[in-house]
């Protein structure tokens, strides 16, 4: 029914046309504006969430929690408490999340040439 509230309405039950597109598992798993940048400090060494948050600048505070729940969600990252809380948090890259290290290699290594082919154009 059109005009009942939203939270009332039967939910669509067509097919997500993307639900075995290979890349669209991709962009789900690690699209967005800061998670391959996350992954990348990531797969150098484990970081603290300040650390990231300063890697990650200008990151809100809220979109890094976001990020990192939804790397952890995916089994990417592990989240590592230090002691109690407030202690600090350590993140790491899981056995999963290591398979991603060529492909972070191969983003770093194409937007170099690309921010260099961009800065020679007239």
């Amino acid at each position: 029914n059109k005009n009942a509230p939203v939270g009332n309405r039967p939910r669509s039950t067509r097919p997500d046309p993307l639900a075995d597109c290979p890349l669209n598992a991709v962009f789900v798993a690690i699209g967005g504006r800061w998670k391959l940048t996350i992954l990348y400090w990531l797969a150098r060494e484990p970081h603290q969430f300040r650390q990231l948050q300063r890697r990650a600048a200008p990151v809100s505070h809220k979109v890094l929690v976001e990020q990192l729940r939804e790397l952890e969600a995916h089994d990417l990252i592990h989240r590592e408490s230090t002691g109690a809380v407030p202690a600090p948090v350590r993140y790491t890259l899981t056995e999963y999340g290591e398979t991603l290290r060529p492909l972070i290699e191969t983003a770093r290594v194409w937007g170099e040439r690309h921010l260099a082919r961009s800065r020679a154009r007239p």
